[in-house]
């Protein structure tokens, strides 16, 4: 791996994600701009290897929405030009193409699907969505649904679980224990006395050692509950304030701003404790290693850890002497290792039980999930097949009845009814000059016969909405394209790297009202 090459993005994902890059095989279908920018980001980022999947020759009116492809390209395969052009932006990635119709060969060769990491299908129409679904599913191959139409976009992920231990939430509590402090964190914070006289050593507390003091101070006289209501967290913020001596203590200031973090609720949340809860967190002896951890992380938390995770171990700049918080940084520290050895233990003891290698899975992944214990992300996608043959009717209906999504599933509906459009009449809507009236009415009886099917009787969608979608004629405009693509390709990313959580709807992208959605469907 050339770390120069790919430093900026090595700052976002680390060596793990950026290997994880480099050992995917990813297969594109369809390589007009849709497919093609979504890959070229890929291709700039370092993924493994790819292959473009796509039977036409390349016209003239493919060098206007288009770069991957330039005049000399002109009736030769755009399969051909395309992987010749991605080539170029980075050697290191082995690309491979196949003059073959997407439609077809999921068809007639379904298991070739099953080679690659994750697959991106681009501009594919519902029926040829629904069985490429199936086969990845059987295969374990993850799959990323984008089509650009005019000024409309879709991205849909599919895979039927998604595991993610390091999920990056944008904000996210530091795991400090202020009220719930582990006895060596307790023991310490009993030899510093809050009434001492020196003034100096008055202000080089830590506040972590402040807040242990009153929010046990607070436990005791209140039952041994915390503060819940506005009243008491006021309260209590200003019987901190009240230890203060003088207005430039910035410890006590601190305090103050972080007395939040003592009203945060002890133990695990609702979301891990669900994921604890998942039947996947019984182990056999085909669990993944994610659910084998979750497995030993829920021993844990009803042993060792007392109704907590694995503590993280890291604290934050704080005002303190050198000394304190040297020390504070030790207790910490000492806490997640010892911490990390027993859920080490209860990972081995788990796998020898299941009948595996105990030593299967490595120490740099267990600590990895130790420290991400508590950012733990499950994520299940619906089938396709699904999501067509059982709609969501409410859903469907409160979007289209509510002024801020009715435009997005105002889209989502014709995308799906330019399909049928197109099963019956072999052209999309707008398509060939002339006949212009005459689609959009069938477009129109099109979409009132496919909300009837999602049970949406009497829903109509707005004329200017219709016609727009005639006006598409099914275009790709490259700005669209550009736009859409690089959202699945972040997608891609996500999924492949297992860091970050991908999208868990359907992204419908409304160029009129430049907006973008996620419906849950």
């Amino acid at each position: 791996m050339s770390k120069s090459k790919y430093d900026r993005q090595l700052r976002i994902w680390g060596e793990v994600g950026q290997g994880a890059l480099e050992e995917a095989s990813i297969c594109l279908l369809n390589c007009g701009p849709t497919g093609s920018e979504a890959l070229k980001n890929l291709v700039l980022g370092g993924v493994g290897s790819i292959t473009i999947v796509d039977g036409s020759k390349v016209q003239l009116g493919d060098l206007g929405n288009n770069f991957m492809v330039d005049e000399r390209s002109v009736g030769q395969s755009k399969a051909k030009s395309t992987c010749a052009f991605l080539q170029e932006l980075n050697d290191s990635v082995k690309a491979k193409f196949i003059e073959e119709s997407p439609d077809i060969l999921i068809v007639t060769n379904p298991s070739f699907f099953s080679q690659f990491t994750l697959v991106i299908a681009t501009q594919l129409v519902e029926d040829s969505m629904v069985k490429l679904d199936r086969i990845c599913r059987e295969a374990d191959v993850k799959v990323v649904f984008v089509r650009s139409y005019g000024l409309a976009g879709l991205v849909r992920v599919s895979v039927k679980e998604h595991t993610i231990i390091d999920s990056k939430p944008d904000h996210f509590l530091d795991d400090l224990r202020l009220n719930n402090p582990w006895p060596e964190l307790n023991s310490f914070v009993e030899t510093i006395d809050l009434n001492v006289s020196d003034h100096v050593a008055h202000k080089q507390i830590p506040y972590v050692v402040i807040l242990v003091k009153m929010a046990d101070e607070w436990t005791k006289s209140h039952n041994g509950n915390l503060p819940s209501t506005r009243e008491e967290k006021k309260e209590f913020k200003d019987f901190v304030k009240s230890k203060m001596i003088s207005m430039d203590e910035d410890n006590y200031k601190e305090a103050i701003e972080a007395a939040f973090k003592v009203f945060a609720p002890r133990g695990i949340s609702s979301e891990i404790q669900q994921i604890c809860n998942d039947s996947c967190a019984e182990p056999s002896s085909n669990s993944s290693d994610f659910w084998v951890m979750v497995a030993a992380l829920k021993e844990f938390v009803s042993n060792e850890g007392d109704g907590e995770a694995p503590l993280e171990g890291s604290i934050p700049d704080m005002t303190s002497s050198t000394e304190h918080y040297i020390n504070l940084q030790k207790i910490y520290l000492a806490k997640a290792e010892a911490d990390f050895l027993d859920m080490e233990k209860r990972v081995k003891n788990i796998l020898k039980k299941i009948g595996r290698d105990p030593s299967s899975i490595s120490k740099p992944t267990i600590k990895s999930f130790c420290k991400n214990a508590r950012k733990l992300k499950v994520c299940r996608y619906r089938k396709v097949e699904d999501e067509f043959s059982n709609p969501s009717v409410t859903e469907i209906q409160k979007c289209l009845a509510d002024e801020d999504y009715s435009g997005a599933m105002g889209f989502y509906v014709l995308l799906r009814a330019v399909d049928r459009f197109t099963a019956n009449y072999n052209k999309f809507p707008g398509q060939f000059d002339g006949g212009m009236d005459e689609d959009i009415s069938r477009l129109k009886t099109t979409a009132l016969s496919l909300l009837s099917d999602l049970g949406c009787n009497g829903s109509v969608l707005p004329d200017d909405l219709i016609n727009e979608m005639c006006r598409f004629g099914a275009s790709e405009l490259h700005v669209v394209a550009a736009f859409v693509g690089g959202i699945a390709s972040q997608e891609v990313i996500k999924l492949v790297t297992k860091q970050f959580v991908p999208m868990l709807g359907t992204y419908i992208f409304n160029g009129i009202d430049h907006k973008s959605q996620l419906l849950t469907l």
